[in-house]
């Protein structure tokens, strides 16, 4: 029986909805934080601080968060930070009912977040090669599921609700959150527990995550693929700062219009997400990475030309959909190659360059609309993705993927695999 034809396993199913819940609380607080911040404040560099706030465990802590998630247990990191995000979150919530909730709590309380979050989506990243035995199409057919699924719950049915929810009190949204951590907790805790390979001899932390984002660098896919979100933030963080002002200035739409342009992304990249496994046998995933990868720039430029907000829709979507595709591929690749000891330092350092390289966008966009013109941060985000796209193409070549697929088949993905020097025995150690 083929990989196409065999069903994902009952765990998925649960795992599933343990993010879909998450994710639908995550949108939640992603629009009720800043408006909490805003009842709070009006001086826009402490608004910056708690959105800012979120992100920071990803530039401090990625690479040695990912080095303790390959030595814990992953389903149990998985229910402990969401049961602990669900206890932390009942602090705000009460400072809100008693109204002496301020700003440098609720900058705490992102940060706190923003460090679960690295140990929960590292630990999920890493979970799910194994749940679905590193098979490569069952690991595509789950990534779409759960990427579409995130999209439609934090980028479309979350941040309305969690308006909506603050209009009936200001630990409302909060608590919501709260409620979705806890569930999300008691379903993972539900799942199989997994078998974790750890090395024989007990190194240092910070050696182990030297081991882990060393061996990124040194193998051409993975660095392929660690390169792609990395420049594509670049990009994307460029024509996200001044696309509010382009869609006022240039295209004529107010505040209403401007939400039905996200939304059209947002629609994309569930579209694409689910065309992703398609494109991928179809293509082979190399060339659809590739194929998908130059979608986004051009869409991005086509976005830059557009005359009306009817094209710069359509842009948009087009740009979401190989966005949403991408981000199924990528993932899933990463997982059927990468041996179970380094997934978890491998996911987070690939995540860490991201999220590093989206200050420097932020500031590039800003730079250049302000030395230049408006449409000038999308022409540059434009021709930059489609540098990267030629640059990592050999990268992830059809040729070069299938000889790491093969090398991981023969291997079964454990220790042996190319580059992976560290013996391993079978356990599964706590988070002890």
């Amino acid at each position: 029986m083929t990989s196409d034809a065999r069903r994902l396993p009952a765990g998925f199913g649960r795992l599933w909805t343990a993010q879909t819940v998450s994710s639908l609380g995550d949108g939640v607080t992603h629009a009720a934080l800043p408006l909490l911040a805003l009842t709070l404040t009006r001086d826009p560099m402490a608004l910056a601080v708690v959105t800012a706030a979120g992100t920071l465990p990803w530039l401090l802590f990625g690479v040695l968060g990912g080095a303790l998630v390959d030595r814990w247990d992953r389903r149990r990191t998985m229910w402990v930070t969401d049961a602990a995000r669900a206890a932390l979150l009942a602090i705000p919530a009460a400072a809100a009912a008693l109204d002496v909730l301020g700003i440098p709590l609720l900058a705490a309380v992102a940060f706190l977040l923003g460090l679960g979050g690295l140990f929960f989506d590292t630990a999920a990243t890493a979970y799910l090669p194994d749940l679905l035995r590193r098979d490569p199409a069952l690991l595509e057919r789950a990534n779409s599921r759960l990427r579409g699924a995130q999209t439609a719950a934090s980028g479309f049915a979350g941040p309305p609700a969690g308006s909506a929810l603050l209009a009936l009190g200001r630990a409302v949204p909060l608590l919501a959150d709260a409620v979705s951590f806890l569930l999300s907790a008691l379903l993972v805790r539900t799942l199989p527990a997994m078998p974790r390979p750890v090395p024989e001899a007990r190194e240092s932390l910070l050696r182990q995550a030297r081991a882990g984002a060393s061996y990124v660098f040194r193998d051409r896919v993975l660095l392929g693929l660690a390169l792609r979100p990395a420049v594509g933030n670049i990009a994307f963080l460029a024509v996200e700062t001044v696309l509010a002002l382009f869609a006022h200035d240039r295209l004529g739409i107010g505040a209403y219009g401007f939400g039905l342009l996200l939304t059209a992304e947002a629609t994309g990249g569930l579209l694409g997400a689910g065309i992703a496994s398609f494109l991928g046998r179809r293509l082979g995933t190399g060339t659809a990475l590739t194929c998908t990868a130059a979608v986004e720039g051009l869409a991005v430029l086509g976005l830059a030309a557009a005359p009306d907000p009817y094209a710069a829709g359509s842009a948009l979507a087009v740009c979401g959909a190989g966005m949403g595709a991408t981000m199924v591929l990528a993932p899933s690749l990463r997982q059927a190659i990468v041996p179970a000891h380094l997934m978890g330092r491998v996911a987070s350092t690939s995540r860490m360059l991201a999220m590093c390289a989206a200050p420097v966008g932020a500031f590039l966009g800003g730079w250049l609309a302000t030395a230049y013109d408006i449409r000038t941060p999308l022409c540059a985000a434009g021709v930059l993705l489609l540098a990267m796209t030629a640059v990592t193409a050999s990268m992830t070549s059809n040729r070069r993927v299938e000889a790491a697929l093969r090398a991981a088949a023969r291997t079964g993905g454990g220790p042996n695999h190319p580059a992976g020097k560290d013996r391993v025995r079978q356990s599964a150690p706590g988070l002890s």
